[in-house]
Formats: structure tokens, C-alpha cells, sequence
């Protein structure tokens, strides 16, 4: 984060002069939101990551369309249609199916069951985010939004950092900044702001249609270069979950 925090404060200062101009309010919503959508999210799916392999933690995450669907409903009273609440049953039944293997009374299964939810987690907070940040990214331009909600989001990070592990944690091998550094840049900052340039010039549906690549993508790669396992019925469950991301994510035509 103190890497890619350059990139973002200078993208910010660039569109500062944008219109509208924020309100203490807006700036609130912009700390409020950063601070849960990108730092407490991604710090919840770090942590459980620990406990669970990468192709069923993308699994997990990609949930994050169906709880805005929910969240929506709990709070925007916009009810579901029959297609979707399909979608719903689908999506949870394939991650019951992808998890049921692993899950049992052993400390093992126990502390996977930790992780299953500690990732759930971090995608209810994404969730939250997209739904209580929509209005205000619509006032303050994604670009700009992403720009300063980042940036906010980085100050809690390096707080964590220093108080958990403080300095003496940055003498490492170069090698481990090497990593850092892309993880900072080609993992962190372009896919930001790609993003929400996608979102922006294509709409919330075919980028829902493209990003059902991702969680297929990683499980396929944690299974081949991790050696995570990954058998027939994980496939059949992911399956389902893709499916039934898809079905909340398409428009009634």
C-alpha cells in the first residue's frame, strides 16, 4: 500500500479540479467507504486466506454480486426478481457443495470454516461498499472516488503495519521488494483504475460477464501451481456459483 500510495495521490492532485466539488459529507463518505472497501475487505480475505486455498477463496469473494442483490433489498427495498432469487439458491448451493468436503469437527476443518467465513466477511464488506457508495460515486466520478477512497484507505494500513510489526519487519531481501512492488503496481494500482474505466465504458453487466473469468482462472492456476485441491466436486460447485453470479448480474432484457 505505501507503494501504490504515490500513484494514487498523484492521480488524485490531477483531478482535483474536477466537478463537482465535495462536501464535508462526501469526504466523510469517501473515508468511510475506503477504509471498508478496500482496506477492511481486503484485510479480512488476507487473513483468511490462511486457512483456505486461493481457487476457493476467489470462490467466496465472487459472492460479492449476490449479497449487493440482498443488501439492496434489506436496505433500498428493491425486490428481487424470481430469476434472481433462483440465482441465489444456485450460487450458495454450489458453495456449500465446493466446501462440504473439507469442513468438520478437526481442528483442520475448523480453522477452514474460520477462513470460509472470514472471506464471506470480506465480501459483505465489498458488497456494502458498492451498495452505499453507488450515489456517491456517481457524484464524485469513479476515477476520482477510486483515487481518494484508496489513498484514504492506505493510512490504516501502514497504522497496522508499525504498530504489529514496526520497522525492523522492512529489512528484507530484495527479492521480497521485487514482489512487493509489482503486487504495489501491476496488482494493486492498474486494476483500480482499469476497473473503472471498465465499468464506465461497457456497464455493470458485461463487466460481471467478463470478471465470471476470474475465480475460474485462479482455481484453475492454484490447483496447477499450488497444488490445491481442486476434484469434481468443487468443478460442479463452481459451476453453479459462476452461473448463479451470472443470473443476479444480468439485466431483464
Amino acid at each position: 500500500m505505501m507503494i501504490s500510495l504515490p500513484f494514487f495521490l498523484v492521480i488524485a492532485w490531477w483531478l482535483r479540479a474536477q466537478e463537482p466539488r465535495l462536501t464535508g459529507r462526501d469526504w466523510a463518505g469517501v473515508g468511510a467507504l475506503g477504509f471498508l472497501g478496500y482496506y477492511l475487505a481486503s484485510f479480512l480475505d488476507f487473513i483468511g486466506l490462511q486457512y483456505v486455498g486461493a481457487g476457493i477463496g476467489r470462490l467466496i469473494l465472487f459472492l460479492y454480486p449476490t449479497l449487493v442483490l440482498v443488501l439492496s433489498f434489506a436496505f433500498l427495498r428493491k425486490r428481487p426478481t424470481a430469476t434472481q432469487l433462483v440465482a441465489l439458491v444456485l450460487t450458495y448451493a454450489g458453495i456449500a457443495l465446493v466446501i462440504s468436503d473439507q469442513i468438520g469437527a478437526n481442528p483442520e476443518g475448523k480453522l477452514f470454516l474460520l477462513g470460509v467465513l472470514l472471506v464471506f466477511a470480506s465480501a459483505l464488506c465489498y458488497a456494502t461498499y458498492l451498495v452505499a457508495g453507488s450515489q456517491l460515486v456517481r457524484r464524485a466520478g469513479s476515477m476520482r472516488f477510486t483515487a481518494y477512497s484508496m489513498a484514504v484507505a492506505t493510512a490504516p494500513a501502514i497504522v497496522q503495519f508499525f504498530v504489529f510489526d514496526g520497522t525492523a519487519s522492512l529489512e528484507l531481501p530484495a527479492a521480497v521488494w521485487m514482489y512487493a512492488a509489482i503486487l504495489g503496481t501491476l496488482s494493486t494500482v492498474v486494476p483500480v483504475f482499469l476497473q473503472a474505466e471498465a465499468l464506465k465504458r461497457i456497464g455493470a453487466t458485461e463487466f460481471a460477464l467478463i470478471g465470471a473469468i476470474s475465480p475460474v482462472s485462479v482455481a484453475v492456476m492454484s490447483a496447477a501451481g499450488l497444488d490445491e485441491p481442486f476434484g469434481v466436486r468443487q468443478a460442479a460447485g463452481a459451476v453453479l456459483v459462476i452461473f448463479g453470479v451470472l443470473l443476479v448480474s444480468l439485466k431483464r432484457s
